[in-house]
């Protein structure tokens, strides 16, 4: 089983940085991950995706200000967050063992932490 473990979050200003963690219990070399967030009201939206060999996918309201990246000999996923609107507020969700080419979800979810954008 997979356990995964969110950090990173927090309260920043609009055109501020976040870097968001994603720490593993066992191995994730061969596994799809991903960030999604989820804001009060809305559906749960994927943000960006990477495999195992570092190809990535993000989405185009994020695309240019975040970056998903992984460190597979740590076990952990990473969204660097970059010029934050007060749209990006959410709390946002790690998710191992998608499908790369259809951008689903795998079965296995973070907790989620929470990141507000506010001036």
């Amino acid at each position: 089983q997979v356990q995964l473990v969110e950090s990173g979050g927090g309260l920043v200003q609009p055109g501020g940085s976040l870097r968001l963690s994603c720490a593993a219990s066992g191995s994730i070399f061969g596994i799809v991950m991903g960030w999604y967030r989820q804001a009060p009201g809305n559906q749960r939206e994927l943000v960006a995706i990477i495999t195992s060999s570092g190809s990535t996918s993000h989405a185009d309201t994020v695309k240019g200000r975040f970056t998903i990246s992984r460190d597979n000999a740590k076990n952990t996923v990473y969204l660097q967050m970059n010029s934050l609107k007060s749209e990006d507020t959410a709390v946002y969700y790690c998710n191992a063992g998608g499908i790369y080419y259809s951008n689903s979800p795998g079965r296995y979810w973070g907790q989620g932490t929470q990141v507000t954008v506010s001036s």
